[in-house]
This record gives C-alpha cells, structure tokens and sequence, in this order.
C-alpha cells in the first residue's frame, strides 16, 4: 500500500544513521501497520478508514518521527560518550603515571643529593657528633621518601674480615654507630620501601627510602584495563548497529583494541564494494 509506504519513507526522513538498519526498522513498521489494517479490514472498515485509522493508532507521523529522531540520537549519544569516556581514562592515567615516573627520578635524585651531603658531613670523621646527627635528621625531614638512615663506621671493617665475606653482609649484622627513624605515608598496597645504600673506605650509608613502582604501575594497568573494557563496548555498539556484530568481532575488539577496530572497518569496506559491483 503506497500510502502507507510513503508514511513510514515519512518517518524516517533525515534520520541518521546505519542505512542498513533503517531500512530493517522501515520495513518492520510498515509490516506492523499493514497486519493493523488488514485486522481493521476484517471487523468492517474501508480500506482507506483502515489505513487512516492504523496510522492514527500508531501515533502519527510527527509524533513518530520524533520518537525516533529521539531513539537514534540517544544510541548515537551513549556510543559517543562511552569512546570519550574511555579515552579520558586513556589519558588520565598516562598523564598521571607520566607524573608519578617524573616524581619518582626526582626522588631519586634527591636521595643521591642526601647521601652525598651525609657523606660530606662524615668524611675524615672518626665518630657521629651531635651536630652531625642534627645536621642529617634536618636533611631527612626535608624529604617525604626517606624513612630512616644508618650509619656505620666501616674503618675498622678489616679487623671483622674473617667472621663477614663482604661489607655489606658486615653492615647488615654490625649494630649502626647512628640511627635515625621517622614514620612516612607509605601504605604497603600503594608503595614499596627499600634500601639505599653507599660506603666509602670509612663509612657506609643506608637508607629506607620509599619507591612508587607499585601504584604507578597500579595507576596505569586500571587506566589501560578500563580503556580497553570501554573502549571494546564501543566498537561491539557500532558493530550492533551495521548488523555485522558476531563473536568473532567482539574478541578481535578485546584484544586488538584500535588496530582491531581498522580491520573491521577495512574489511566492512571491501565488503560493500564487491557488493556494488
């Protein structure tokens, strides 16, 4: 019935979106009103009451038109904001971790400064004075990677020669000529604390000194995981819509991200060309 196919051609007029699926959508309204007239049909109305009455019941072609003006733009608007959503993930937790990278060299480049001021402070020194341990809890507290310092005379580490196969053994069971220690915001889920040690031929240095491996690390696995889930739930949305979404496309999305993305693209094109000539 013509009339009723130049309703429905109404309806969808200046609807964006996949042509393949608007032409389904057209086709499974237009078999719904026919059903409605032809069953009007039936209890006694003229096929011209019936076609009116149907596209009254249906609700008319503005009020149509609207709903599914309304309809596209909404599926349009949700893929949209899942891509930004995930890209905003993508960059978030880049640019943090790339923060965090750049807080941790310059951490370490502070514990070198420290140790190397300590150094100064103990060279040609026989004992820790007091204004010495002063001098290295100011330098501690200047921090907020370094919670605690040990210090031990190794001048006399010959005399030990026999019981230690190396320095570092010796200082790990001598007790320190110096100690001191300080509580750091350091939660063992977040970060790591390890030592930091040098000596010299007098005296050796080590240090705890908190790294941020562990959340950096943290930061972009959920940044990269949550990109990635987002990211797959886009592209299976487009795949949905152009009616070519199977399970095979879904695991070429999860693990091949973007670059799996091109592939469907570039074999979705292929596809309609041979289907045009």
């Amino acid at each position: 019935m013509k009339q009723i196919e130049a309703f429905v051609d109404s309806v969808y007029q200046g609807v964006g979106g996949n042509e393949k699926e608007i032409q389904e959508l057209k086709e499974e309204m237009n078999g719904h009103l026919l059903e409605a007239v032809h069953d009007l049909k039936s209890e006694g109305k003229t096929e011209q009451e019936a076609i009116e009455l149907a596209i009254e019941r249906f609700g008319g072609e503005q009020e149509m038109r609207s709903i599914v003006s309304q309809l596209f733009k909404a599926q349009k608007v949700f893929a949209k904001w899942v891509l930004y959503l995930a890209i905003a993930f993508l960059v978030i937790s880049s640019t943090v971790f790339g923060v965090m990278w750049v807080a941790g060299e310059q951490n370490s480049h502070e514990n070198s400064i420290v140790a190397t001021k300590i150094f100064n402070l103990l060279h040609n020194k026989d004992n820790v004075s007091e204004d010495m341990k002063k001098e290295i809890e100011t330098l501690v507290k200047g921090t907020d990677q370094i919670s605690k310092v040990q210090i031990n005379n190794v001048q006399d580490v010959k005399l030990e020669a026999k019981s230690y196969n190396s320095i570092f053994e010796y200082v790990e069971n001598a007790k320190p000529n110096y100690q001191f220690e300080r509580k750091i915001w350091a939660p063992d889920w977040a970060f790591d604390l390890y030592p930091y040690g040098n000596g010299d031929s007098e005296w050796y240095v080590n240090m705890e000194v908190r790294y941020i491996d562990t959340i950096m690390t943290l930061v972009l696995f959920v940044g990269v995981a949550v990109y990635a889930a987002l990211f797959t739930i886009w592209a299976t949305i487009n795949a949905y819509h152009q009616r070519r979404l199977n399970v095979g496309w879904v695991l070429v999305f999860a693990f091949l991200n973007v670059i799996g993305y091109l592939v469907y693209i570039v074999i979705g094109k292929r596809v309609q060309s041979k289907t045009i000539l």
